[in-house]
């Protein structure tokens, strides 16, 4: 799913430098009505040995990070815990409550945010002030990891995470039937028109998943106001997503629909489909995040580039949706400075490495990645708007169950079975029972 997005130099993680501070009592503790732990929050680890478990679903830089970070620390073990992202979700709550739980857990803020009212997960305040992360971390992908203690509204309160790889979501065209990328949105649509004159396949989607949702939303990202979609997802008080821009948006996916720009069936194709669809020359587009580049890279060769959905204007888009994979600490971990340098890890120039090799985006966006085709031209422009705090959450992050209404809304959509309003109506419905009206 989604995941979850971000970026400003970093330093590398500091075994000497012994900076202590002592939180005050209570720091670190997430509320909920649990008895806060007296932390002395401390940057320097000990050569003791010292064994986490690290529970994560299936991103791919999870492993080599921690073989990164227990490289530079061998007297720490991680022990990753993997598990399928449904049945991750269903399950991380009763995990992180009972007696083993993991010292880490990978941390997705749409749909884990009740680990945060019921205080098993810590507030990272104490230890972002002693590494910095509001510097090391870029400013979009730490806010959407900050919420209030009742985890209804992000982007203020206390951070409960931390990113180790973000993401962009974006266009793939097929070079051998698109030769140059669209500057603008009505060149993107003459281009979708005449791959479909040509008896070609526009645009590949995978609106059985979250496909669907994606096109939407970078169709959103070009149209709306990045302030109110910001808020909106956020759960900011009065925020609507029932606006003209967002109107506009939808009605553009349904004329793209009735023009046959979407691929046929698409509400019964998985993304995965879709993904292959594309990369086997099925299709001129196909959007997704940079997560299916080294897939593309190795089926396509030279044949597939990347680009930002287009604005109307043809200046560069300023704005686009991402995530990113992240981590929180148990508050019942015994070793959380620990814990909480593994995540300062993530901030480092060598797990940017591992972070763009896994097929990430990197957290520090200025690290010199040397990347070429397909993935250079992702990070080229993905440091651009990720480093002017223009990467925006997905739209499933504004309520728990909007996923539940993204996905069969955008089939309806695609069906011609709904209509933009109520679409629209349908989400805020949903945004509405979660954060109050």
């Amino acid at each position: 799913m989604t995941r979850p997005a971000r970026r400003a130099a970093l330093a590398a993680l500091s075994v000497t430098a012994a900076v202590a501070l002592t939180a005050c009592a209570g720091a670190g503790s997430s509320s909920g009505g649990n008895t806060a732990q007296k932390i002395d929050v401390l940057t320097t680890i000990s050569k003791d040995p010292v064994t986490l478990t690290l529970a994560y679903t299936n991103d791919p830089p999870t492993k080599a990070l921690i073989d990164g970070f227990t490289k530079r620390h061998p007297n720490v073990t991680i022990k990753p815990q993997m598990t399928p992202f449904n049945d991750y979700i269903k399950s991380i709550k009763l995990a992180m409550s009972g007696d083993a739980a993991p010292d880490i857990a990978q941390y997705n803020p749409g749909a884990m945010n009740s680990l945060v009212p019921a205080g098993l997960i810590l507030d990272l305040g104490p230890w972002a002030k002693a590494y910095g992360w509001t510097t090391k971390f870029p400013p979009a992908s730490i806010e959407v990891l900050s919420s209030d203690k009742a985890a209804k509204q992000f982007g203020t309160g206390s951070l409960y995470a931390v990113p180790g790889g973000l993401s962009v979501l974006g266009v793939f065209y097929n070079k051998k039937i698109v030769k140059e990328a669209p500057k603008t949105l009505a060149e993107f649509e003459a281009a979708m028109q005449k791959a479909k004159d040509a008896g070609q396949t526009p645009l590949a989607n995978g609106a059985l998943q979250v496909g669907g949702f994606h096109l939407w939303n970078a169709l959103l990202n070009v149209t709306g106001d990045i302030n109110d979609y910001r808020g909106w997802v956020y759960g900011k008080p009065g925020s609507t997503i029932e606006t003209p821009a967002a109107k506009q948006a939808t009605q553009t996916l349904i004329d793209w629909a009735k023009k046959g720009y979407i691929s046929k069936g698409a509400s019964a194709t998985a993304d995965a489909d879709a993904l292959a669809a594309f990369s086997k020359g099925g299709s001129a587009f196909l959007i997704t995040g940079n997560w299916a580049a080294s897939t593309l890279e190795t089926e396509m060769k030279d044949d597939v580039g990347f680009f930002l959905m287009p604005t109307a204007s043809g200046e560069p888009a300023k704005v686009a949706s991402g995530a990113s994979v992240a981590y929180a600490i148990s508050a019942k971990s015994k070793n959380p400075n620990v814990a909480a340098a593994f995540l300062d890890y993530l901030s480092s120039p060598e797990a940017a490495k591992i972070e763009f090799d896994g097929g990430f985006m990197p957290v520090d966006t200025k690290a010199e990645l040397g990347a070429t085709g397909l993935r250079g031209e992702i990070a080229t422009v993905f440091a651009s708007v990720a480093q002017n705090n223009g990467i925006v959450p997905f739209p499933d992050f504004a309520s728990p169950g909007m996923i539940d209404k993204l996905t069969p809304g955008i089939q309806g959509l695609i069906n011609d079975k709904m209509t933009a309003d109520a679409f629209l109506k349908s989400l805020q419905e949903s945004w509405d029972a979660h954060h109050g009206s």
